[in-house]
Formats: structure tokens, C-alpha cells, sequence
């Protein structure tokens, strides 16, 4: 027989409304996209505030939360997947744990206002979103020396695969078929393109890709490395890894098949670009002045944040243009990612708030993936030589 002390369960714990708080917090921070280093600085700082003894680690697909002292302790484990990054809704994160750990908002009401924020709709109509997509990737195009047929070329492919986005999003069962897909999508219709105007396949291919790059998910997974979040950095880089090939198997098939369906059998992505024309210098410039307000818009950043997001990418992109001629091509994308980090962190330091508002889309303005991506075309295009190059700049570069 078992005795009645063994039968008797412990009082259940009432979570009290901080540490309900700091867990909804750590949720939303992780899912909107910031990276371990920072999201475990904030959540010890926040638990400080409300007189919580707390531990915490991050992963980019959970956060454990550790609360209260022996015996009491308790662990929490969320599983959360880092989703798109809405620069928006950070800073309005930021905002109310301000308020609550100032004790100038009740737990619960700052609770109520995290889910508030949480479920809010998109702040742009969707037609505005779409064309500061189309905006940024033909900016893009431009980076890559495109033409204006790969400019027009590379708007309407972006802004369809963004209308297919909204499509998959809707899908639960869709995790990890929307990048092929979309590559697929994207290398097939560059080869109609190119077939039919003569645009550069290569160019429409990755300036249409370029928001799908994982180049700023490699970047912070170097930076969690540096800062010694080691499973989270590792993860990270395995993950964009993961993207990389998922991407380029897409534009595989798409780059053969096109030609196949257009009767151009042992045609390659190269033998199909052609010459194209170049646009004025100073159009590179427009390109400079529109693109990080697009990329912005499709972050879904403040309308107040937009121009301290042009501060930074614009003067990242003229440092490392300006460095590459100064010290070489290898060490300029390094400048210009050092002003990008500079001007992020003295936003933060100035205004309390996060560095990541500036900083990402300043990476992507920098385009750090593209130079992956391209290491692995070259591959794909038979030219050995040029993909290694490729693959030691990214390295380099990274």
C-alpha cells in the first residue's frame, strides 16, 4: 500500500505577474527576430528591475528561462522559432518594458499591451509593401551592375514573389518550401526574361532573392560566435546554411528547366546572359537614397525610425565603397559594416533603444550573402575557379 504522503501533490505555484511579464517578453523578443546576445542582456536587465534572480539561454529555436532561487526554482522552455524580423514591433516591445520596469505599468496591463502589439496588423497597406519590395531588390539589381531591363525585370519578379509569401504564409504545413519554391520561381522566370529581352539572368536571379538571403542570419550568428553564445551562433550559421543550399537547389532546377521548356537544351545561365546596358553614374546614387526606406518599409520599421535607417545604410554603403577603393574590394564591405555598427550603437546609447532598428537594414544594404550566393552559382555553372573566389571573399568578408 502506498503511503498517503507519497499520494499528496505539492501546492501548485502561482506565477506571479513579473515573472509572467519577463516570460511573454523573452517569447516575443525571440520571435521578432533578436539575436541571443542581446535578447539574454535585456532579459537579465528587466528581471533585475523587477527583483527577479534570473537566468537565461537563448537558442534560435528556444529560450530557457530560469527563475527564483533553490529550492524555489523554476524552469521554464520556450519553444519559438525566430520569425520575420518587424523592427516596429521591437521597438514598441522596448517601450513597454521600459514602463513596466520603471514601475510606471503594472505587469498586467504591460502584458496586455505586449499581446496588443503582438497581434497588431501590418502599419503598411499591402500595396505600399509590395513596391518597397520591388524597390529594394531592383536596388539590388543596381548594386549588381544590372541594366534597366534588369531593373524593370527584377521589381516585377520581386513583388510577385512577395504576393506569393502572403500565399504560403497562410499555410501551416509550408516550413521550409517557401525558399525553393521562391528560387525556383524567380531563376525560371529570369530565363523567360532573358529569352524574351535579353536581360541578365544571373542578375534578375539574385537581385530577386536578395530580401531572401540569409546574409544578416550569418552575420549575427558570427557576431553570437564573437560575443560567446556558441550554440546560438553555431545553430544560426547552420541555419543560413540550410537556407543557402534550399535556395540554390530552387535556382537549379529553375536555371535548367527554363531552358529546356524554351527548346534551349545545354544552354547555361551564362551562354544566356548577355551584354547589358549600363545605366548612368549617377543612378547608382538614386539606388542609395531609395533603398534603405524600402527596406524599411518591408521591416515593417516606425515611419520615425525611417531616417536614422537611412543614416546608417547610406553611410555604410559609401564607406564600403569608399574602403574597397582605399584598401581593396576584400576590406571595404569590412568598413562599411563597421560605420553601420557604429551608427546603430550610438542610436541605441542616444535614444535607449535597439541597435538592431539601424543595423539590419544596413547589412542588407551591404548584401553580405550575395557574395555566398554567388559562390555556390558559380558552382552550379561549372566554374570552379570563380566559385572558390567567391567562397573566400564571403569568408573573408564575414
Amino acid at each position: 500500500m502506498i503511503p498517503p504522503e507519497l499520494l499528496s501533490m505539492p501546492p501548485k505555484r502561482t506565477r506571479p505577474p513579473e515573472e509572467a511579464f519577463l516570460i511573454r517578453v523573452a517569447e516575443l523578443l525571440h520571435t521578432f527576430g533578436t539575436p541571443a546576445f542581446r535578447l539574454e542582456r535585456v532579459l537579465l536587465k528587466i528581471a533585475g528591475q523587477l527583483g527577479i534572480q534570473a537566468s537565461f539561454l537563448s537558442t534560435p529555436t528556444a529560450v530557457v528561462a530560469s527563475l527564483g532561487t533553490a529550492p524555489d526554482k523554476v524552469v521554464h522552455l520556450m519553444r519559438c522559432d525566430s520569425g520575420v524580423v518587424n523592427l516596429g514591433e521591437l521597438v514598441e516591445f522596448d517601450e513597454v518594458m521600459d514602463l513596466v520596469a520603471e514601475h510606471r505599468l503594472d505587469p498586467v496591463r504591460g502584458l496586455e499591451r505586449l499581446d496588443e502589439i503582438a497581434a497588431a496588423p501590418s502599419r503598411y497597406p499591402l500595396g505600399l509593401t509590395a513596391v518597397a519590395f520591388g524597390l529594394a531588390s531592383a536596388g539590388a539589381a543596381v548594386f549588381f551592375h544590372g541594366g534597366p531591363e534588369e531593373l524593370l525585370a527584377t521589381f516585377v519578379v520581386s513583388v510577385a514573389l512577395m504576393f506569393f509569401a502572403q500565399v504560403v504564409s497562410r499555410r501551416s504545413d509550408a516550413i521550409g518550401l517557401f525558399e525553393p519554391l521562391a528560387a525556383f520561381g524567380a531563376s525560371l522566370a529570369s530565363v523567360f526574361l532573358a529569352w524574351s529581352f535579353g536581360t541578365d539572368m544571373r542578375v534578375v536571379t539574385l537581385a530577386s532573392l536578395i530580401v531572401l538571403i540569409p546574409g544578416l542570419t550569418m552575420t549575427v550568428g558570427f557576431i553570437e560566435l564573437a560575443t560567446r553564445h556558441l550554440v546560438s551562433g553555431m545553430s544560426r550559421l547552420a541555419g543560413a546554411g540550410a537556407v543557402f543550399l534550399t535556395l540554390l537547389l530552387g535556382v537549379a532546377f529553375g536555371w535548367r528547366i527554363g531552358p529546356m521548356l524554351l527548346g534551349l537544351d545545354g544552354i547555361t545561365a551564362v551562354e544566356l546572359a548577355r551584354t547589358t546596358t549600363e545605366l548612368p553614374g549617377w543612378f547608382l546614387w538614386v539606388a542609395v537614397a531609395t533603398a534603405p526606406f524600402a527596406f524599411g518599409i518591408v521591416l515593417e520599421a516606425r515611419p520615425k525610425e525611417l531616417p536614422i535607417i537611412f543614416l546608417a545604410a547610406a553611410l555604410g554603403f559609401v564607406a564600403a565603397v569608399g574602403g574597397g577603393e582605399l584598401v581593396g574590394a576584400d576590406l571595404g564591405p569590412f568598413l562599411g559594416a563597421l560605420v553601420v555598427g557604429l551608427v546603430a550603437n550610438t542610436y541605441a546609447r542616444l535614444v535607449n533603444r535597439p541597435a538592431l532598428v539601424p543595423l539590419t537594414p544596413g547589412i542588407f544594404m551591404l548584401v553580405p550573402g550575395s557574395l555566398g550566393f554567388r559562390s555556390l552559382t558559380s558552382f552550379l555553372d561549372a566554374d570552379s575557379s570563380a566559385g572558390m573566389a567567391w567562397a573566400f571573399q564571403t569568408g573573408l568578408v564575414a
